[in-house]
């Protein structure tokens, strides 16, 4: 009886071997932890990085249609007295819209002055004048829109109003609660500090400092060029009339930094919208 007790006394684990077998555990468990923790900034960064590119993607569709219907329908196709039946330009500006002529340059020139103070068609503006609807039967008598982008510090807002007689395109469209925002974290026209950091982990996204996000063609009546060039330095023929096509590039920035990098992971990308309808 006596061995029996003793025996089952025998049974267990020392002190020794259970300290072991925690530290062993708690070594296992922290890797774990550890594991897991990565993979959760690792994830909600790849979930930030797929919505700032679903939302740009969007944005660069949407303003892609915009600038392929741009100009529609011409006035060729409405008489003379229905002008909100028609576009009478494929892009609008002012002052003088929408006959007084200027010149556009790439990379903020030209002499197209908003009554803002700003050039349109420009790097970061664009007002385009179309019939976004032209299936619709209840638009008339006044089908045709002026749709304008424009960015305002890191947000790319959006207009869209009914054309109106005598009216200025850039006062009509940049009301108190006219632009709304389109497409948040645009960072084509970040500062100097900010882009010497992105650059660290995106070389070659910002070559020479901020990147317009819109660049244009224009058509040579005057000289006639195929294909048609960059409107790239003043010219009889560098009018928002003779635009052909507009290049858009939108990067946008992440709302939170890397949590690896501390940097907002970028997204870049570019599209291009061409006018279908002729000059005019």
């Amino acid at each position: 009886m006596k061995r029996m007790l003793i025996a089952q006394r025998q049974l267990g684990f020392t002190l020794i071997e259970l300290l072991v077998a925690m530290g062993i555990f708690l070594l296992i468990t922290g890797a774990a932890f550890a594991l897991l923790s990565s993979s959760q900034q690792r994830y909600q960064t790849e979930s930030q990085v797929l919505a700032s590119f679903q939302e740009a993607r969007l944005g660069l569709d949407q303003m892609v249609r915009d600038i392929n219907d741009s100009g529609y329908p011409p006035p060729t196709f409405f008489s003379a007295t229905s002008p909100l039946m028609s576009a009478s330009s494929p892009f609008a500006w002012s002052p003088g819209y929408p006959t007084t002529p200027c010149q556009i340059v790439i990379g903020a020139g030209g002499n197209c002055t908003t009554a803002s103070g700003d050039t349109s068609p420009g790097d970061f503006d664009l007002i385009i004048e179309t019939n976004p609807n032209p299936q619709d039967p209840t638009c008339v008598p006044n089908c045709v829109q002026w749709i304008r982008y424009q960015l305002q510090g890191t947000i790319l807002m959006r207009a869209m109003i009914p054309k109106a007689i005598a009216a200025d395109p850039d006062a009509t469209t940049s009301g108190a609660g006219v632009l709304v925002p389109f497409v948040q974290n645009v960072v084509n026209n970040a500062s100097a500090a900010q882009i010497a950091q992105y650059q660290i982990t995106y070389p070659n996204m910002f070559p020479t400092g901020p990147v317009p996000i819109f660049s244009y063609t224009c058509d040579t009546p005057t000289v006639p060029q195929y294909p048609a060039p960059l409107c790239a330095s003043a010219g009889v023929d560098n009018s928002p009339a003779n635009i052909r096509d507009v290049t858009i590039t939108l990067i946008v920035a992440t709302p939170l930094p890397d949590a690896t990098t501390g940097v907002p992971r970028l997204v870049q990308l570019s599209g291009r919208g061409r006018r279908v309808n002729p000059n005019q």
